[in-house]
């Protein structure tokens, strides 16, 4: 059978979302630097300094390959945190991908790794190297808490957070949820007079 993370990938996040009843997303701003990412793997938690990029520097060599690197870097983005060589890094250790509540650079080259970033904002100015930062502890990214270990789901909507140990639990409500909208869809959807009986049916039921 297929991991939980590879069962995760590709399913969109609107529906977790439902299924979490729109709890653990994170801030909207934070998307993909290409629409067409996907992310589905385990947390690796880092927290840095704002502007400091040792603390990701110390993920990247501790994390496993087929982790996702998470960090809190404060929401700042007058630094860039990581550019095109430190996406470069975590490509060649066998990370799934980057979330960074923070500023990243080196747009195009980025671009050309076709690897996975999830970012707040990009910037020109470089990041500083003072403080070795923390990895492996709970942090706060966009707005949601996260811990180690915990799996992670990001798309073009956005990115989205399950609680280590809820997996099994969000994954088959979140196709349940699915499951109910291609019904939907199947129902309401291909002419005017199908979408029409559901408008009805909706606003009649709400007056």
């Amino acid at each position: 059978m297929s991991s939980i993370e590879d069962r995760f990938y590709g399913l969109p996040t609107t529906g977790i979302s439902d299924a979490l009843k729109g709890f653990n997303h994170m801030n909207s701003v934070i998307k993909p630097l290409k629409e067409s990412d996907k992310i589905s793997g385990r947390v690796f938690t880092v927290k840095i300094p704002a502007g400091d990029n040792t603390g990701i520097l110390r993920g990247l060599r501790e994390a496993d390959p087929g982790d996702i690197l998470v960090v809190d870097g404060k929401g700042y983005t007058e630094r860039a945190v990581a550019g095109d060589f430190v996406i470069s890094l975590a490509q060649n250790l066998g990370l799934r991908g980057m979330v960074i509540d923070g500023a990243i650079r080196d747009i195009q080259g980025i671009h050309s790794l076709d690897f996975p970033v999830f970012c707040r904002s990009s910037t020109l100015a470089a990041s500083v190297k003072a403080e070795k930062g923390e990895c492996q502890v709970p942090i706060s990214c966009g707005g949601v808490s996260v811990n180690p270990g915990d799996l992670i789901v990001g798309d073009a909507d956005g990115v989205i957070v399950i609680p280590n140990g809820k997996e099994e639990e969000v994954l088959q409500a979140t196709l349940e949820k699915l499951k109910k909208d291609r019904t939907r869809e199947e129902k309401y959807i291909g002419s005017r007079e199908k979408a029409l009986q559901y408008l009805d049916q909706v606003l009649g039921d709400s007056k």
